[in-house]
């Protein structure tokens, strides 16, 4: 009965703990995008290059996890956002076996674009 019960937790807790993960990768892509259309427009029509403004693009992807209540961190590297979303899973069968909660976390990077080049088929 033991293995039963723990092979059915892995089951349910496995799949509800990648279903988190999941959704903290979008979240983590939703902030980046939101961060990275913080573009210095001054620079962009003086010099054409996309640049950042550093400020904003914190702030604006901060504001989108905010929304979406999930916690993370905000970074720029290399002209673009990276943001990382952490959630905390709390097993509902894992939890007879004393597992009593499965981190999971999301990382995306976005970098603002000019345009579209090519349309996807």
């Amino acid at each position: 009965m033991t293995g039963v019960l723990a092979l059915a937790g892995l089951g349910l807790d496995g799949g509800l703990a990648l279903a988190a993960k999941v959704r903290a990768v979008g979240q983590a892509e939703a902030a980046a995008r939101a961060g990275a259309q913080a573009i210095d427009l001054g620079t962009y029509r003086a010099t054409g290059r996309l640049v950042l403004v550093p400020d904003l693009a914190v702030a604006a992807a901060r504001t989108q996890l905010a929304a979406a209540g999930a916690e993370g961190e905000v970074s720029l590297r290399d002209g673009g956002v990276v943001v990382r979303v952490t959630a905390t899973h709390v097993p509902r069968l894992l939890g007879l076996a004393g597992v009593t909660e499965l981190t999971v976390s999301g990382e995306a990077r976005a970098v603002p674009q000019g345009g579209v080049g090519v349309a996807d088929p």
